[in-house]
C-alpha cells in the first residue's frame, strides 16, 4: 500500500469542493471538472460528483462515517476553522471534547485534540 483515501460523493460538487478548501484548509492536489483530489494529513480526499446531499446532518444510516481531523492545539484549530467561516459546535464527554462540523452536503466532520 502507497497511500490511503477517502472519496466523498457530493451533490453539489463546487461549493463542497469550496468548503474543503476554504473553510477547512485542504491543500488542492488535482482540481477538475467533476472530481478534486485534496491533502488529508498524509492521506488523500476526494470530492466527487454524483453523490446526495442532505440540509441537515446525515443521520448513520445516510452517512456511516465521519470525518476526523486530530489536531495538536484543539482550541487554535477551532478558532483558525470558524475564522474561516466554518461552524464548529463543541461537545465535551467524559473521554474528551470535540468540535462538530456539517459539511454543505450534511456529512459530519469531528476535530479533537490527539
Amino acid at each position: 500500500m502507497t497511500e490511503t483515501g477517502i472519496i466523498l460523493f457530493c451533490e453539489h460538487y463546487e461549493s463542497t469542493l469550496d468548503f474543503y478548501v476554504e473553510k477547512m484548509g485542504l491543500p488542492v492536489r488535482r482540481k477538475g471538472p467533476e472530481l478534486s483530489v485534496l491533502d488529508f494529513g498524509g492521506s488523500y480526499l476526494m470530492i466527487e460528483s454524483n453523490g446526495v446531499a442532505s440540509d441537515k446532518e446525515k443521520t448513520r444510516a445516510e452517512s456511516p462515517i465521519v470525518l476526523r481531523f486530530n489536531v495538536k492545539k484543539f482550541d487554535e484549530a477551532v478558532k483558525e476553522l470558524s475564522d474561516r467561516g466554518a461552524n464548529v459546535e463543541i461537545k465535551a464527554f467524559d473521554w474528551g471534547t470535540i468540535g462538530v462540523i456539517i459539511d454543505p452536503e450534511g456529512n459530519r466532520i469531528e476535530l479533537i485534540e490527539w
